[in-house]
């Protein structure tokens, strides 16, 4: 039980890390003047094709043949995915609308206290005294690795902040379906669903600017595949493997890495520049994360 516990923390941290490599991609590719539709778009439809590839070859193969799954469970799985598309095009909407990228993963990481807010509402259990100092800390480690407090003309625009929250907002939506719906599925099957919602939402939101301006059809082979890949193929696996036996109180606790992988990268792919109050940030969060997850895991050592 411990092992499949600490296997879970560690696929929910690698999902939230996805998303941190993902950012330094995102403006590589702005770099090379591709829009937000494009980048979006791209990711989106790769990402559904990749998972489904991924589920033809799964194990559960011949498993998924027999077992009849309700058309209730399909909705709901396409439905919560559109949380996945819209986590991605809000966050890009945000730095689009000018919010520096540092102020913009501040604004995705509320994520952290939203999902202990889910956690009490729907499931009316309230947070540790460890759970809420660990939140505490990873939000002032967030101050710090963001660089936040260096920053002295901060003009920012209303738009792209309520944008930044919107993406938090359906970020921790993402993590609560992941713990919720249809879990007798094969996590590739489920996610297969997940991405059709989140392509589905993607295409309506950006049909629009895809009839009537060019698209740059490039940015499939150039960005969309690693886009895809840390976008939209391994967050919504990892997390219907992860989530649902860590919890999404953990589980969007550990999403936090997000932040310190997005740091790191920025550092050394982008060779921005990283203070120290940066990387004190990053590790106070680090072991504000370990030390929340010794907590959780030595309980279930000494009750048996």
């Amino acid at each position: 039980m411990n092992v499949n516990y600490l296997k879970s923390l560690f696929l929910v941290a690698f999902a939230a890390a996805s998303y941190g490599v993902l950012a330094t991609f995102v403006r590589l590719s702005y770099n090379d003047g591709y829009t937000t539709a494009e980048v979006t778009f791209s990711q989106a439809v790769l990402g559904l094709l990749g998972l489904l590839i991924l589920h033809c070859f799964s194990k559960n193969k011949n498993e998924n043949k027999e077992k009849k799954y309700t058309s209730k469970d399909k909705i709901y799985l396409i439905l919560c995915g559109t949380s996945f598309g819209l986590t991605s095009t809000f966050y890009y909407l945000a730095v689009h609308y000018g919010i520096p990228v540092s102020i913009c993963i501040v604004l995705l990481m509320q994520a952290v206290w939203m999902g202990a807010l889910v956690d009490f509402i729907v499931n009316k259990k309230k947070p540790s005294v460890v759970e809420i100092i660990a939140i505490i800390f990873i939000l002032l480690g967030t101050l710090l690795a963001t660089n936040l407090i260096n920053e002295s003309q901060l003009h920012l625009n209303f738009n792209g902040v309520l944008f930044g929250i919107l993406a938090a907002v359906s970020y921790t939506f993402s993590m609560f379906s992941s713990n919720k719906i249809a879990l007798n599925m094969p996590p590739t099957l489920r996610s297969v669903y997940l991405l059709v919602g989140a392509t589905l939402m993607v295409t309506i939101i950006w049909a629009h600017v895809l009839i009537t301006q060019p698209f740059h059809f490039s940015i499939f082979y150039k960005w969309g595949i690693i886009l895809a890949i840390f976008g939209t193929i391994l967050p919504p696996f990892l997390f219907t493997k992860g989530m649902p036996v860590v919890g999404i109180g953990v589980g969007s606790i550990i999403a936090s890495m997000e932040l310190p992988v997005s740091v790191m990268m920025a550092k050394f792919v982008l060779n921005e520049k990283v203070t120290f109050l940066q990387w004190l940030g990053i590790v106070l969060i680090l072991i504000s994360i370990v030390l929340l997850n010794l907590t959780f895991i030595l309980p279930k050592r000494s009750k048996k």
